[in-house]
């Protein structure tokens, strides 16, 4: 006897696929809506966070970030106000300082302002009497930023313990001194090629800080070795550096360089 395969007709075959198939896609979809329902319970928003987790995700977060987010809420406004999340501040020029994208408080720690820019080379670190309209023109745009700012870091933040003041050209030795009476737990100080820092400010030193540890003063042309003698006998418990400080040539007015010349002038006319 011979069998024949019964087969299941062409469009009899494709209904079955196509019931198959939507009932496939109707569990897809329950089993999607259930997932979705459970992850909807478990997900939590971020401002759901405690104030304190809050913080540890705004320390990862540069300033600009901190400022952006800050301004999408009131709960993240609050962190970013809180002083407790700004224990560290580093500037790499002067114009900002000026910015809102920082809090200023007692928490701060370990502050720095960095200027690596050929301005302070070219224009800055001139002596006043020497420069030109136009630099002095330049300098006036910036002058007294870093000066404004340490005053309120004085007034702000008094448990400061690292400062580092690099390309400043034109802070005083009267912003160190104001500095080291306010913020009297400073442990190490860090001046580089800041040209108008004497050694008025390493008498403000040995007289003001009582708590520092490390002071460096490199590439300041004005400081002399008289200064820093006189700093490592009154404190020989700060650990005292001045690369190429003391071997700069200092700055000098008009009037004082006068009998160098006519000393030099003489010294020809009988030579």
């Amino acid at each position: 006897m011979c069998l024949r395969r019964h087969h299941v007709s062409g469009p009899h075959n494709t209904g079955c696929r196509l019931i198959v198939a939507a009932h496939q896609q109707a569990y897809r979809s329950h089993r999607d809506e259930a997932c979705l329902s459970v992850l909807g319970r478990l997900t939590m928003h971020l401002i759901q966070l405690n104030h304190e987790c809050l913080l540890h995700l705004f320390s990862f977060l540069d300033k600009d970030s901190r400022k952006s987010l800050s301004s999408t809420c009131h709960q993240l406004r609050e962190v970013f106000l809180d002083p407790c999340l700004w224990t560290l501040l580093h500037f790499s020029s002067p114009c900002q300082l000026t910015r809102d994208n920082f809090v200023l408080g007692p928490s701060l720690r370990f502050l720095t302002v960095c200027w690596y820019s050929s301005r302070v080379l070219q224009v800055c670190n001139i002596e006043d009497w020497l420069k030109s309209s136009f630099q002095k023109d330049i300098c006036s745009k910036h002058e007294n930023l870093v000066s404004t700012f340490l005053a309120h870091v004085c007034h702000m933040c008094p448990n400061l313990l690292w400062l580092t003041l690099a390309g400043c050209g034109h802070i005083t030795d009267q912003d160190v001194i104001s500095l080291l009476q306010s913020c009297r737990k400073l442990r190490c100080l860090h001046l580089e090629n800041c040209v108008r820092i004497t050694d008025r400010s390493l008498e403000g030193v040995a007289a003001h800080g009582a708590s520092l540890e490390e002071v460096k003063v490199d590439f300041c042309r004005n400081i002399t070795q008289a200064g820093l003698r006189a700093v490592r006998e009154k404190r020989p418990d700060i650990q005292l550096s001045a690369e190429r400080s003391a071997d700069m040539i200092p700055d000098s007015k008009p009037e004082e360089r006068l009998p160098l010349r006519r000393t030099l002038q003489k010294v020809l006319l009988f030579s």
